[in-house]
């Protein structure tokens, strides 16, 4: 399928989502082009030659930043945008294969799609937490050590 075709599904995907769930207006078109935005770097580096968890890592790292970013700007919990930005990474049919290849009694097959299902979605999270830590860094430096003098 074309890139291009992707990313108009991607972003009308994440808008469905985001009207099910009631997010904000303001914020909806923005999750939704963060989403495209997570889809592209996705893509580009599995395209690259990377492995799908590490450019999941990347792909996580790049939504969490630009949510940050976006949700200091316009004032908005960061998860309103974070979680609309990774929805594209969520690794839903290999879950789905897992559960199928256990069901059909192929155990082996089931533990791998398992594990990269697993691995998936552990490359999320450090995605996620990568950001957090950046954004994170230096606050609360000197107000550890302060004794209300």
């Amino acid at each position: 399928m074309d890139l291009f075709i992707e990313l108009i599904i991607t972003f009308c995907a994440i808008i469905g989502f985001g009207v099910i769930f009631s997010v904000p207006k303001r914020a909806l078109l923005l999750g939704g082009g963060i989403g495209v935005i997570t889809w592209f770097v996705l893509q580009t580096g599995i395209n690259m030659g990377t492995s799908t968890v590490f450019a999941t890592v990347i792909a996580s790292l790049t939504a969490a930043t630009i949510a940050h970013l976006l949700a200091k700007k316009i004032r908005i919990p960061v998860t309103t945008l974070s979680i609309p930005g990774i929805l594209p990474l969520v690794p839903g049919s290999r879950a789905y294969f897992t559960m199928l290849s256990f069901v059909d009694g192929d155990y082996l097959q089931g533990l791998e799609y398992g594990v990269e299902t697993m691995l998936q979605a552990g490359a999320i999270a450090a995605g996620l937490v990568l950001a957090l830590s950046i954004f994170s860094f230096g606050k609360g430096i000197g107000n550890r050590y302060e004794t209300g003098h």
